[in-house]
C-alpha cells in the first residue's frame, strides 16, 4: 500500500482510549479519520471532545451493520469485552477486506486472528487482517517473561497496580477517585482475563494479582521468576538487552522503573533485575501508559505495519 490516504473508523470513541486513537490518527500522514461512533457523543463534534483534531466530523451512532457499510479501510473496535462479535461478522460480510484491530479480549484466544505484540510477535504476522490488540497488564506481563522463558522452573508470579483509567469510563468502585483515595484496591485476585491471555500466548501457566491505585494512567507490574538453574545478574541483562535493543518502544533499565515516569509516553520500560542470593530467582518489574503502549500506541503499530509504513509513523518517540 502507498501513503496515500487511508480511511478508518474508530467504534467505541468515547472512552480513554478512543481519545488517545484520535490523537493519533490524526497526525498520521497515512490515514484520515472517516467516523467515530458513539452512543452517548452522537451528533457532537469530536473537536470538541479532542484538542488534536480540526476536522468537521462528528460522533455518530452506528450499529455493526452501519459500520460495515461505511467500508472504511481500517475500523478499530474499542469496546468492552463480549461486544465485538457483532461488528466483526458484518465487516466479513460486506467489507472483507477492512482491516480490523480489536482492543478488546474477544479474539486473544482465536489462532485465526494475529495476536499483535510486536516485540514478541512481529514475525509470525502473515498478512492477516483481523489483529487481536494485547491487553495492557499482558503487555507489561509478556515483555517481563518472555526474554527467561525457556529457563522457568515455575509459574512466574505478577503484581500488578493500575492507574484507574483501566477500569473505563462506566462508574465503578475501580474508577471512583474518592474511594481510591488513599487506597490500593485489589480485584480479580485469580482467574483474571490478563492471566489468561498471557498463559495461553505464553504457554505456560502465569498468576496474576491486579490492583488499581488512585493515579489515573501507568501501570507497574512486578513478576517473580523462578529459574531451573542459576544466573548471574549480567546474564539476565544480557537476555533482556539482546531480545529489546533493538526496540523503539521498549526500554530496558538497569534500575526498576516507576510508574509516575511512564505516563503519557508510548514505551514500556522494563528494568530491576533483583536476584535472589543462589541466582535461581529473579524478580523483574515493567511499567507503561495503559491507554498507550498498553492500547493505542500498539495498535497504532499494527495498523503501520498492515498499511506498508513506518511501525513507528505518527508515534511520538522519547
Amino acid at each position: 500500500m502507498s501513503m496515500n490516504g487511508k480511511t478508518i473508523g474508530i467504534v467505541g470513541a468515547r472512552g480513554h482510549t478512543g481519545a488517545e486513537l484520535i490523537r493519533l490518527v490524526a497526525a498520521h500522514p497515512a490515514l484520515e479519520l472517516a467516523f467515530v461512533s458513539s452512543r452517548e457523543l452522537d451528533g457532537q463534534r469530536v473537536s470538541e471532545h479532542s484538542d488534536a483534531y480540526t476536522g468537521e466530523l462528528r460522533y455518530e451512532n452506528l450499529d455493526p451493520a452501519a459500520v460495515a457499510a461505511k467500508r472504511a479501510d481500517v475500523v478499530i473496535l474499542a469496546l468492552p469485552n463480549g461486544k465485538a462479535a457483532p461488528y466483526v461478522e458484518a465487516i466479513d460480510k460486506a467489507a472483507p477486506d477492512t482491516l480490523v484491530v480489536d482492543l478488546s479480549a474477544d479474539y486473544r484466544f482465536d489462532k485465526t486472528w494475529y495476536y499483535g505484540l510486536p516485540e514478541l510477535t512481529r514475525g509470525k504476522w502473515r498478512g492477516e487482517k483481523r489483529i487481536s490488540n494485547p491487553g495492557c497488564y499482558a503487555t507489561a506481563m509478556e515483555l517481563s517473561i518472555a526474554p527467561l522463558k525457556d529457563l522457568l522452573a515455575a509459574p512466574p508470579v505478577c503484581f500488578g497496580v493500575s492507574g484507574y483509567s483501566g477500569a473505563g469510563t462506566t462508574p465503578s468502585d475501580k474508577n471512583d477517585p474518592e474511594k481510591l483515595r488513599d487506597n490500593l484496591m485489589p480485584y480479580a485476585l485469580t482467574g483474571h482475563m490478563h492471566e489468561k491471555e498471557v498463559s495461553f500466548q505464553l504457554g505456560l501457566p502465569v498468576e496474576f494479582m491486579p490492583h488499581v491505585a488512585p493515579h489515573f494512567r501507568g501501570l507497574t507490574v512486578t513478576t517473580n521468576l523462578y529459574l531451573a538453574k542459576p544466573l548471574k545478574r549480567e546474564e539476565v541483562l544480557a537476555r533482556f538487552h539482546h531480545a529489546y535493543d533493538g526496540e523503539k518502544l521498549v526500554s530496558v533499565l538497569d534500575e526498576a522503573p516507576w510508574v509516575s515516569r511512564i505516563a503519557h509516553r508510548h514505551r514500556a520500560e522494563v528494568g530491576g533485575f533483583a536476584l535472589s542470593a543462589d541466582g535461581k530467582r529473579v524478580v523483574v518489574v515493567a511499567t507503561l501508559d495503559n491507554l498507550l503502549k498498553g492500547a493505542a500506541t500498539q495498535a497504532m503499530q499494527n495498523i503501520n505495519r498492515v498499511l506498508g509504513v513506518d511501525e513507528y509513523t505518527a508515534i511520538p518517540l522519547d
